[in-house]
């Protein structure tokens, strides 16, 4: 297993209640796999922001979900204004 340190920001961080967490995801980790692990957990709500949000791997937009997941995965919704 490798742990992954998830940051949620505004809607992200309302769904899983929390602003922090550390997830335990397999071997070779990918954002598909972390994202199951969302969905799972926190269900719909999370579910809307990660349709339209961006994850962010240790500081980089990555937007395939079969990208690797480790380090720091920021999750956070899309953003109004300009």
């Amino acid at each position: 297993m490798v742990n992954v340190t998830v940051r949620y920001f505004a809607a992200a961080a309302e769904a899983a209640g929390r602003e922090q967490e550390d997830i335990a995801l397999p071997e070779q980790p990918t954002l598909a796999a972390l994202r199951d692990v969302l969905l799972e957990r926190y269900g719909d709500a999370m579910g809307a922001v990660l349709r339209s949000g961006s994850f962010l791997v240790d500081g980089v937009v990555r937007r395939r979900l079969d990208h690797p997941a480790h380090g720091t995965v920021d999750i956070l919704p899309p953003f109004a204004g300009g």
